[in-house]
């Protein structure tokens, strides 16, 4: 049986390792065995984060509606309730946005939102 030599699809290997691991510290971006290493966790940090990434941004969003509704003498869950009753489709992405950069805008939503609902609360016997 031929011997095979894999010189050449052995270093193709190794070097698409070390183009993926290029910026990262010390050995590992020199070193095939490090590399390796490091880039099957990295991969599987990547794939990970790329979920924890809207989780992270949903709770940021409702840190800064729940700053904001404070302000104006509201809780969170108090606002999203007076959201949801009064069928206002606006997600919390746009919400914190406003609150942020838009504060006269988001005060306005908060005014008609909480307005909407006494109305409803006066008008029931």
């Amino acid at each position: 049986m031929v011997r095979v030599k894999r010189s050449k699809t052995a270093k193709k290997k190794r070097k698409k390792t070390l183009k993926a691991t290029k910026g990262f510290k010390w050995g590992r971006k020199a070193k095939y065995k490090a590399a390796k290493e490091a880039l099957m966790h990295a991969l599987t940090y990547q794939y990970r984060d790329r979920r924890r990434k809207k989780r992270e941004f949903r709770a940021l969003w409702q840190t800064k509606i729940n700053a904001a509704c404070r302000e104006l003498g509201l809780t969170y869950s108090k606002f999203v309730n007076l959201l949801k009753r009064n069928k206002v489709e606006l997600d919390r992405k746009i919400l914190a946005d406003l609150a942020e950069n838009r504060p006269e805008v988001f005060q306005e939503i908060v005014k008609k939102v909480t307005a909407f609902q006494e109305d409803k609360e006066n008008s029931q016997p």
